[in-house]
């Protein structure tokens, strides 16, 4: 039995997603002081889940976790994966990105593209992505990945 249900995000959701997006964003040290600096980033717009791009992990209940994703030509973007910090280290995220290649898959997009922080780094190559190169952010460098979507 699977530990988590992954579903479509519903607009009454929109609370607990902005409650996990501040907490999870703020959660790592290293980029507190600059997300503090910029507030206006810690806000979770509600465009991506009207638009249903956005996908949360349910335990029992409660949601704690959710992926945001948008298409982009031949593949899928990965603009949010963020976790409750409650939750964290225990396959939530795996099973988001999990979801987001089958998603990818049934869309025939060919694979899952992010730009990532170099704390998250570890965790998305466990899960299969691959480092592309840097691109410029409005925080710095940042890492470009991809995954392979294709069987």
């Amino acid at each position: 039995m699977p530990k988590y249900v992954i579903r479509f995000a519903v607009p009454n959701d929109l609370d607990i997603l902005r409650d996990v997006f501040r907490r999870s964003s703020l959660s790592n040290e290293g980029d507190r002081p600059a997300l503090l600096a910029h507030p206006d980033v810690l806000v979770f717009d509600d465009a991506p889940v009207r638009e249903q791009r956005t996908r949360v992990a349910v335990a029992g209940a409660r949601i704690v976790g959710f992926s945001t994703t948008r298409a982009v030509g031949d593949f899928l973007e990965l603009d949010d994966l963020f976790v409750d910090p409650e939750w964290m280290r225990r396959g939530v995220g795996t099973e988001l990105v999990r979801d987001m290649v089958a998603t990818a898959r049934s869309g025939n997009f060919g694979r899952v593209e992010v730009t990532a922080n170099e704390h998250a780094r570890a965790f998305y190559e466990s899960v299969g992505f691959v480092f592309d190169g840097l691109t410029q952010t409005r925080f710095g460098p940042g890492l470009r990945m991809h995954l392979d979507a294709a069987r």
